[in-house]
């Protein structure tokens, strides 16, 4: 008889962490409050009494992470899940209560039953260059806000102050971009990715930096998978005689959002793009960018698998 395997679930929350384990019939489970320092001592020691090594987790806006780097530096398998599988995955199997206990033993589950393929441990070198583009992200957000309220009030006093709040972000943003040029002059590699996708037109600087900070498998997947991370590849909607539109779901976001305006760009001056674009020119717009974006990304993918520059017939 195989021996069965005890996994974890952690639900994860700014302040403390709730810890369950699978098979259901072990019924122990544990509460750590995350501000003092030995927390993740004692979460580890918890762990190794139960003999435990797969750990699984909710993507939590960020709070799962330094969890991770602290399970992984202690020698777990870790498994990060979307939140959206796993509230799936409990209805699936009949569980409609939702607390942070709960949820913790619907992960442990998962973890158990659900086979994830491991990519390794996080690149944790890339957390400087991440942060930078996420902080810029949210300047460049603030900025556009100050756009539309510049256009919609009309009082004298907070057009000044829009325009004052304007030009500080401009002055914030400027010393972001300082800053990622510093980091990618010490970091040769990055800046060898970074020079190698900018050959590509269409491609500026913030997409071929977000590229290498927050898609490190570009260029080691085969264009299906990597579309899919990034969330522009169709999936069927078929179902016995009704064939469904094609739609695209899920992936990584905050990539996807970059993409999108290079592929704006890029339907202008690439002319492998453009002439895409033409092709499809009987398709509704949002159906033409979404496959534009596929094509560039998968461009981008090739030049990376081939340590190439941009070629017109780069595929």
């Amino acid at each position: 008889m195989a021996q069965i395997v005890t996994t974890a679930g952690i639900d994860v929350s700014k302040e403390w962490l709730d810890i369950a384990l699978w098979p259901e019939d072990t019924t122990d489970t544990l509460h750590v409050e995350r501000n003092p320092r030995d927390s993740f001592d004692t979460l580890a020691a918890w762990l190794h009494a139960h003999q435990v090594s797969r750990v699984g987790l909710e993507a939590s806006g960020g709070y799962e992470t330094e969890v991770i780097d602290a399970l992984e530096a202690r020698g777990f398998t870790v498994v990060r899940f979307n939140a959206y599988r796993i509230r799936k995955f409990a209805q699936s199997n009949g569980r409609l209560a939702k607390n942070d206990r709960a949820d913790a033993r619907i992960i442990a589950h998962a973890t158990a039953v659900i086979s994830v393929k491991q990519t390794g441990a996080r690149p944790r070198a890339l957390d400087p260059l991440v942060e930078l583009l996420s902080y810029r992200r949210q300047l460049a957000d603030a900025r556009v806000a100050c756009a539309s309220q510049f256009e919609h009030f009309k009082d004298p006093a907070l057009r000044r102050q829009i325009r004052a709040r304007q030009a500080s972000l401009a002055r914030h943003i400027a010393v972001v971009d300082r800053r990622l040029s510093a980091l990618l002059g010490a970091t040769p590699h990055w800046a060898e990715a970074v020079r190698r996708l900018r050959t590509v037109p269409g491609v500026g600087p913030i997409l071929a930096m977000t590229l290498v900070a927050m898609l490190p498998e570009l260029g080691t997947l085969s264009r299906q998978k990597i579309a899919a991370l990034v969330g522009v590849a169709p999936f069927d909607a078929d179902s016995g005689k009704h064939h469904g539109p094609r739609r695209v779901q899920g992936g990584r976001a905050k990539v996807r959002d970059v993409l999108y305006m290079a592929t704006l760009a890029a339907m202008r001056c690439n002319p492998v793009i453009a002439a895409f674009a033409q092709q499809l020119n009987r398709k509704k717009p949002k159906v033409i960018i979404t496959a534009c974006m596929r094509k560039l990304l998968v461009i981008l993918n090739a030049i990376m698998r081939d340590n190439i520059d941009w070629r017109t017939k780069a595929t």
